[in-house]
């Protein structure tokens, strides 16, 4: 547009054309603005450390020695206490004059212990039943097998065991599940026969996710996440429920309050831990604690796109003190510990009624008045820890086998997988190991054989 075109305009004409450009120069800066916002890595959002951009290391920091450092403590691997096997070396003949030495007295010089692995094939046990006819009425009698022998089992409880921990834990598909099974135990099976075992297992691991639900309806703290997964080509969500007693895992298709509510039914717990997801905020509970972790990873992203403001660099390291003051909760005297967290309080207050300038600050802000008294409650409660980083962890798994297996095929298969993964861990709570989580599931283990037999 020229300047005789502008001069033949009327006032209004102009008046819009100039409120109509102005529109355009601010969207203009607002894309500028985000054009210039620092890239997101895992300590600025929720982003895994595995998908940041790793920088090259300094030429002058790759010529390192390796090794442990200098003056580092040797570290020996320690002797097993009992041992399955001893060998005993003696010389049976002298080297230099060959006199005989087999009867001669010995003395222990030294001792070394070698671990090893059996030879790990599967042993094949053929159960022959028998009929007898009674010679008192004639009434035939057939021999009843015991447990772990059943006339109608194919494969042991320890091999369909070792079959859903390749799949569950180790995230193998059938086809190197199939091919682990043959050359580490010389068994061959299809992709059938894995199917079938594996549903077995979520049909018994099912029944049991009920009983670790109702130990989650029980708990006074509750922790909870959720992450995606893909079911059958639609997007589903795996859900944690967890406590100290139990870990829950349910996959739906759906990302609402309603699978809370479906979880905790009646049920309220004392406290509720979790992200400040809309699903979660709504939880059952009557006090709910913000984790401290995704805060501070949300004020840094604030610092690094603003790194002159100082609000979020003050509340970041009052977030800080109070997960620190935390963590030493026990070297301190109940006095100075209460003492410390009421400066905390009144510090949080303070920064809240500051003015700010920027509008991530201001959102942040708003967050936190309206969550005010959700930040500190683990500074008020032993049992409520400062950040849900255990739900991350449990979840982690589920997202591993979701990059490796790709999706489940059905809606069944999903969920046979969360009741899985629920046994499983709520067995870590205790001590044991996942295989030993796993094993009662198929039943009695059918070797070694029964006396009887």
């Amino acid at each position: 547009m020229t300047r005789d075109d502008m001069a033949r305009m009327s006032r209004e004409e102009l008046i819009d054309l100039a409120l109509e450009q102005n529109a355009e120069i601010e969207a203009l800066k607002l894309k500028l603005e985000k054009g210039k916002k620092p890239p997101t890595n895992s300590s600025n959002s929720s982003q895994p450390p595995s998908q940041d951009q790793k920088a090259n290391r300094p030429q002058d920091k790759r010529k390192r020695r390796h090794g442990p450092p200098m003056g580092h403590v040797k570290y020996e691997r320690k002797m097993v206490a009992e041992p399955d096997h001893i060998v005993e070396v003696k010389p049976q003949m002298c080297k230099h004059c060959q006199t005989d030495l087999a009867g001669g007295d010995s003395h222990l010089k030294d001792v070394n212990q070698i671990t090893e692995l059996p030879e790990a094939k599967a042993e094949v046990i053929e159960v022959r039943q028998f009929e007898v006819a009674c010679p008192c009425c004639g009434q035939k009698q057939t021999g009843e097998p015991p447990a772990g022998l059943e006339m109608e089992r194919t494969f042991g409880s320890r091999l369909e065991a070792t079959v859903v921990y390749y799949r569950q834990q180790q995230h193998m598909s059938y086809e190197r599940t199939k091919k682990a099974l043959s050359d580490l135990h010389g068994v061959k099976l299809c992709e059938g026969s894995i199917d079938k075992i594996t549903q077995r297992a979520g049909k018994e691991a099912l029944q049991q996710a009920q009983l670790i639900q109702e130990a989650i309806r029980s708990s006074a703290v509750v922790h909870s996440d959720e992450t995606g997964c893909r079911v059958d080509s639609q997007n589903w969500y795996q859900w944690v429920f967890s406590s100290a007693k139990a870990v829950l895992h349910v996959a739906r298709f759906d990302r609402s309050v309603d699978v809370i509510k479906e979880v905790m039914a009646d049920h309220q717990a004392e406290v509720w831990v979790s992200d400040v997801y809309s699903a979660q905020i709504k939880a059952p509970a009557r006090e709910r604690q913000l984790c401290m972790a995704h805060q501070l990873r949300n004020l840094q992203a604030v610092i690094d796109l603003y790194p002159q403001a100082f609000w979020p660099k003050a509340m970041q390291v009052l977030f800080r003190s109070a997960v620190h003051l935390h963590n030493e909760r026990d070297q301190l005297p109940p006095g100075e510990f209460e003492g410390r967290v009421k400066r905390l309080e009144k510090l949080c207050d303070r920064l809240l009624e500051r003015s700010l300038e920027h509008p991530d600050e201001k959102r942040l802000r708003k967050r936190y008045l309206k969550h005010r008294q959700c930040l500190f409650v683990f500074l008020h409660r032993k049992d409520v820890p400062p950040t849900n980083n255990i739900s991350e962890r449990y979840l982690r798994p589920a997202v591993i086998h979701r990059k490796v297996i790709g999706c489940f095929r059905s809606g069944w298969g999903a969920d046979a997988y969360a009741a899985m993964a629920s046994v499983i861990h709520t067995a870590g709570l205790t001590g044991r190991s996942p295989f030993e989580a796993i094993q009662p599931l198929f039943g009695q283990p059918s070797l070694p054989l029964p006396a009887m037999v």
